[in-house]
């Protein structure tokens, strides 16, 4: 049965005229929890809860091109106006974020967006922001060291809370310890919705929605490509990469601790390929994809799996790095990562100053899906998949705009289709919360490009 999804403004009436009603099962029914009207999250602003949207982290590198892109989508927002502001702990630097976009977009009304003064370090601050905003958006990594008190802010608080966190052991404690108390709050909390990993965990839902049969099997192919500027990433990000990485053997205890039974293998186990090899599929060198993106789709597909018996998708992630020459210089990258000097070991792929406006323009990526199974008259425990199935995601430059575009749009979609959202509120990966609703179709008309490939 295809679910009737509801506008935020319909979302609302239907609240309005029903207030008891199993209409809205994501409210927590139990007697022990009370939570006043000004703290319990919803979808729809008061004079408790004045913003939609809060950028929390907005004078950061990341977060100045998430402010831009809540200014442009600001049409799309419930009702078709998006109320929001912005929050960090230096008001200079912030009032500064919002006249340089004001400039950028030409929209001068910019400069009288409201700023809050937040940090993660002064929990009461914290609390004010959440008790206004129906949605923080926070953009102050790296995660494993700031987003905590973040995530137990909004919890207790009533705000729904969204990330760019590419950091698997930070996403993976939180739902550790965070999913019941933000279950009982009616609270969504979403991690990873940037390019970690929305395009991987949503491009497995779309390549799954256009496979005709089981699909069992998908490996990704991630490439880069660079304008004559070429390209670099922001120091904060080389950071949280170094915090991951350094960070597995902890992972794999905690991992322990979810107590969790191994998902089942639907039809042949799918191979792995080597540590580098080279891929026929993109024409280059590839390596196996380090990020979070294989982490948050093995969540996603327990999640369907566990709570809609949906048959789980193997997965495997790889990212291209060229010839030869690129191949090299990506190993002894690899070799320094421990060093503390982005610039300097990281041949200028990362910088404390971040990638230029124009490197960024010439930047796009591509992301191609190959998926394998099983056609409708196969029984999958019989024999190898007999079925393939190509899709991609193109886009631009992957870890500011992309991300940018991708955030905003996550927030939106909670905005506006709260009825087609899992029926309680938890801790979330995009592709479980948002597999029923028109996330995908909304990136397509945002530059981030969904497609089947022949």
């Amino acid at each position: 049965i295809k679910p009737v999804c509801l506008s935020s403004t319909q979302f609302a009436l239907l609240e309005f005229l029903f207030p008891k009603s199993s209409v809205f099962p994501h409210r927590s029914r139990r007697s022990d929890i009370a939570l006043s009207p000004d703290t319990m999250a919803a979808v729809t602003t008061s004079s408790k809860r004045p913003y939609h949207v809060i950028v929390f982290g907005a004078s950061g590198f990341t977060g100045k091109f998430v402010v831009e892109e809540v200014a442009r989508t600001c049409s799309e927002g419930p009702g078709g106006t998006l109320q929001w502001a912005v929050a960090g702990r230096n008001r200079d630097r912030l009032e500064k974020t919002l006249v340089q976009a004001a400039n950028s977009l030409c929209k001068p009304e910019l400069k009288c967006v409201e700023v809050i003064v937040a940090d993660v370090t002064e929990t009461e601050s914290l609390a004010i922001m959440c008790k206004q905003a129906v949605i923080v958006l926070n953009c102050v990594g790296p995660y494993r060291l700031y987003g905590e008190p973040v995530v137990k802010a909004c919890i207790e608080n009533g705000a729904h809370y969204i990330d760019i966190c590419g950091e698997p052991q930070f996403l993976e404690g939180i739902q550790l310890n965070y999913h019941s108390a933000a279950q009982e709050n009616a609270v969504f909390i979403i991690g990873s919705c940037g390019f970690d990993s929305i395009p991987a965990d949503m491009g497995i839902i779309y390549t799954q929605n256009h496979f005709k049969g089981t699909l069992t099997a998908v490996e990704s192919f991630l490439t880069v490509n660079t304008g004559p500027e070429g390209g670099c990433g922001h120091d904060t990000t080389w950071h949280s990469a170094i915090f991951g990485f350094a960070d597995r053997a902890n992972l794999k205890r905690l991992r322990k601790k979810f107590g969790q039974k191994p998902l089942p293998v639907i039809g042949a186990r799918n191979q792995k390929r080597g540590a580098v090899f080279f891929s026929r599929e993109i024409e280059q060198y590839a390596l196996p994809f380090m990020g979070s993106d294989p982490s948050v789709v093995r969540r996603t597909q327990r999640y369907m799996h566990e709570e809609h018996e949906h048959s789980p998708v193997q997965y495997m992630a790889y990212v291209g790095v060229g010839g030869l020459s690129s191949l090299v210089k990506t190993l002894f990258v690899g070799l320094m990562f421990w060093f503390m000097f982005p610039e300097i070991f990281s041949f200028g792929l990362f910088s404390k100053t971040g990638p230029s406006r124009k490197q960024m323009n010439g930047t796009s990526f591509c992301l191609r899906f190959l998926g394998k199974g099983y056609t409708p008259d196969q029984d999958p425990s019989q024999g190898k998949p007999n079925f393939t199935v190509s899709t991609q995601i193109t886009g631009p430059e992957p870890g500011y705009i992309a991300t940018s575009i991708t955030m905003v749009q996550a927030a939106l979609t909670l905005l506006n289709e709260p009825l087609c959202l899992p029926s309680q509120g938890g801790v979330f990966t995009p592709g479980s919360v948002f597999s029923r609703t028109s996330l995908i179709e909304r990136l397509n008309n945002h530059g981030i490009q969904f497609s089947l490939k022949d």
